[in-house]
C-alpha cells in the first residue's frame, strides 16, 4: 500500500477516470458537488492536480448532473 508521500510511478502510462456526476443534494446547493471550493480550488481541481502529479497520460471526467457547468469550469 502506498502512502501519499510514497507514491510509486507505474510501469505503464497511467490513465485516470474521475466520476464527477453527483448532484450533491446533501450539500444543499444547486452547484454540482465537484465545483464546491476547498482551499481556494474546486474539489474537481484537487483531483485533477493529483492526476497531474502522478503524470497521468490522460484524465477522463465523467459528468452527469450539471455537466455543462462542470465542463465549463
Amino acid at each position: 500500500m502506498a502512502f501519499p508521500n510514497q507514491v510509486q510511478q507505474p510501469d505503464q502510462p497511467l490513465e485516470v477516470v474521475i466520476m464527477a456526476a453527483g448532484k450533491g443534494t446533501r450539500m444543499k446547493s444547486t452547484l454540482p458537488k465537484v465545483l464546491h471550493r476547498l482551499g481556494g480550488r474546486t474539489l474537481l481541481g484537487h483531483v485533477l492536480d493529483c492526476a497531474a502529479q502522478l503524470s497521468a497520460k490522460r484524465a477522463v471526467v465523467i459528468t452527469g448532473h450539471g455537466a455543462m457547468q462542470v465542463e465549463a469550469a
